[in-house]
């Protein structure tokens, strides 16, 4: 329990420096769905995160996840450089 806890607080530490970053988000739906989106990591909370969605016509949306998500790869974050729109995987 307590390598869990020390865990996640390694994984919100990481996502906390990576506030305003541009990032590869591929979120795992259930039944073979994947959905994978750019965005930017917004905020960071005690018990999850926001990533604000880059959409089509100029609508942007904001998705919540919780750090535990990123723990049992549910939810898996890619940095992208933005000049060199390189990729580095954190999750």
């Amino acid at each position: 329990m307590r390598l869990e806890r020390d865990m996640i607080g390694r994984i919100k530490k990481d996502i906390e420096n990576c506030i305003g970053k541009n990032i590869i988000i591929r979120a795992n739906k259930g039944r073979k769905r994947i959905v994978k989106k750019r965005g930017v990591i917004e905020s960071v909370y005690p018990n999850l995160f926001v990533v604000r969605i880059d959409g089509e016509q100029s609508v942007n949306r904001t998705v919540s996840y919780t750090y535990s998500d990123v723990l049992t790869r549910t939810v898996e974050i890619t940095i992208c450089a933005k000049q060199e729109m390189r990729e580095e995987k954190i999750s």
